[in-house]
């Protein structure tokens, strides 16, 4: 973990991919703990990455703080930027995709359904595509909706499944998924500002 800023309140900091974002039953090694023993503070995640995402996260370092960023997580004030590579040439630039996504815990996994029922969320994200060729597309994603998988289904149903994503379709040995946490923009949660924040790190599959 590399800690890119942090106060009283909260932390920003660098999740590598394969590492947690927070604790599960297993005890497996996650960033909480990390961060934890790295500033001395207690530690609440108000968001997550998947295990084989990295990038820029922000935690508290109190109950209020927590409260007031997932406030802004609930209520998408909290703005988040990802770079993915997918397989295949996008045909159109730019664009919005929207679906409806279904989250099966058991398999843990998310399908894109034609028809609302219980545990069907609404998921929509823009996208520019940065670059392509060779059967691969370098594209700029920013969330609307913050659901479970949302990126790596929403391209994989439209047979652009992220490199290195073999749940959601890839099927490269690369080891991580090519999905990295870019940029994340928030209100600090004690003075208002809005703060804004990018991890050096770029992904180097293209």
């Amino acid at each position: 973990m590399e800690i890119i800023f942090q106060d009283k309140d909260i932390v920003v900091a660098i999740k590598p991919p394969e590492i947690l974002s927070q604790g599960d039953e297993r005890g497996r090694t996650n960033a909480v703990d990390i961060l934890k023993g790295m500033t001395g503070s207690e530690i609440f995640p108000v968001h997550r990455l998947d295990k084989g995402v990295g990038g820029v996260m922000v935690f508290a370092k109190n109950a209020r703080a927590a409260a007031e960023l997932s406030k802004q997580v609930s209520e998408r004030t909290m703005e988040k930027t990802y770079l993915a590579v997918v397989h295949g040439e996008i045909a159109e630039n730019s664009g919005r995709l929207e679906d409806m996504l279904f989250f099966d815990r058991g398999k843990n996994k998310s399908f894109v359904v034609k028809r609302e029922r219980r545990g069907v969320k609404k998921a929509a994200l823009d996208y520019e595509c940065l670059s392509k060729g060779e059967g691969k597309s370098l594209v700029r994603v920013k969330l609307i909706t913050g659901r479970t998988h949302q990126i790596r289904v929403q391209f994989s149903s439209r047979g652009y499944p992220l490199y290195g994503d073999r749940r959601y379709g890839a099927r490269d040995e690369e080891k991580n998924i090519a999905l990295l946490s870019k940029e994340i923009s928030f209100l600090h949660p004690k003075t208002g500002e809005r703060m804004t924040f990018e991890a050096e790190q770029t992904i180097k599959v293209l």
